[in-house]
């Protein structure tokens, strides 16, 4: 359990630091500059995106859907509200400096980025039938296979 928590806490700080960094490279590369600004933030969302869909893959294969998905989950809860409350103070501006819309614009913009990692690193790996399920499928048909058939005398 102590090892579940740990991944969750590493996932959603990983998460976050990809926010701070990007914060910082938009803060000090391109102070100013909106159009570069727009680009730093996507590749944000796509490392984003590519971080969770490689989480989903690896943890699909060993844990059923309801557990490792609660993780993650959590961990991106955690994750978006560190970086919608917490990320723009490292570049000295208010979470709310923007207005309400571009609050809600940032949330909507990271569960978009998020959900669409796991959901492409969860079917690449049902598509090729690694995750928990069908391994567990595969071994049951395997054990029923190995079994001799029983003789019925009548």
């Amino acid at each position: 359990m102590d090892g579940r928590w740990r991944d969750v806490g590493v996932l959603a700080g990983a998460l976050f630091a990809v926010n701070v960094v990007a914060r910082l490279i938009t803060r000090f590369g391109f102070d100013g500059d909106d159009a570069a600004a727009d680009r730093v933030s996507l590749v944000m969302f796509v490392v984003i995106g590519l971080i969770l869909a490689a989480v989903a893959f690896r943890w699909g294969r060993r844990r059923p859907l309801a557990v490792w998905l609660a993780d993650v989950a959590l961990a991106v809860l955690v994750a978006m509200v560190l970086t919608v409350l917490v990320g723009p103070l490292f570049v000295g501006h208010s979470p709310f400096a923007g207005g309400a819309g571009t609050f809600f614009a940032q949330i909507w913009l990271y569960l978009l980025a998020t959900g669409a990692g796991v959901l492409i690193g969860y079917l690449v790996l049902t598509a090729l039938g690694r995750d928990y399920r069908s391994e567990q499928l595969k071994r049951f048909t395997e054990v029923k296979a190995a079994k001799p058939r029983r003789v019925v005398r009548r």
